[in-house]
């Protein structure tokens, strides 16, 4: 199959004058142009719709931070608004604009955890709009507070990296059972 989508693309690159050849040039291209028993591909494959969808949740994943709406959403996946709601509520089990506000909200849990910021910076960091309304869901997510949650937890300075080699030093053993110069002479 290569080989005859190799073949289809040299001939039409040498018949074409060294022009530029696309996929769908040699896709389409009749079938025995360039001789006979020379096949070429047929149609471009279907892509599932749930690639796109994939390719959506990717967008919504990677740019969380962002103004970000359900039209944008949509429009990656190459789909109407409507339609993609319906879709993508089907494929992963939550709207779009559900989905977003999860992440954002799973994005600013870890945050909480991992920095000493105030709750109004990781607010804006993660992307929405209004301090009230994302404590307000992360209380209905989480049943407490953005202070009351970072309380609960262990606090930042905990997770701080020991260098490796303090951590070799201290990890090595005080009492070393093994001694390579009282071994016995084995006879």
């Amino acid at each position: 199959m290569r080989r005859e989508i190799r073949d289809a693309a040299a001939r039409l690159f040498t018949r074409r004058g060294m022009s530029a050849v696309t996929l769908k040039d040699v896709a389409t291209e009749p079938p025995g142009a360039a001789g006979p028993g020379d096949r070429t591909m047929g149609p471009m494959a279907h892509v599932p719709i749930a690639r796109h969808l994939v390719r959506a949740r990717d967008l919504a994943d990677a740019r969380y931070s962002q103004a970000l709406t359900v039209a944008d959403m949509a429009a990656a996946a190459a789909l109407s608004p409507a339609h993609f709601s319906r879709r993508f509520k089907a494929a992963f089990g939550e709207s779009p604009h559900q989905y977003l506000l999860t992440r954002r909200l799973e994005r600013a849990a870890a945050l909480l955890l991992a920095t000493d910021w105030t709750t109004a910076a990781i607010g804006v960091a993660v992307g929405v709009h209004s301090i009230g309304s994302f404590t307000t869901s992360f209380r209905r997510m989480y049943g407490m507070t953005p202070q009351a949650y970072r309380a609960a937890h262990p606090p930042a300075a905990r997770h701080v990296r020991i260098p490796r080699c303090v951590a070799m030093t201290y990890g090595r053993p005080r009492n070393r059972t093994f001694r390579e110069d009282t071994a016995s002479p084995a006879a």
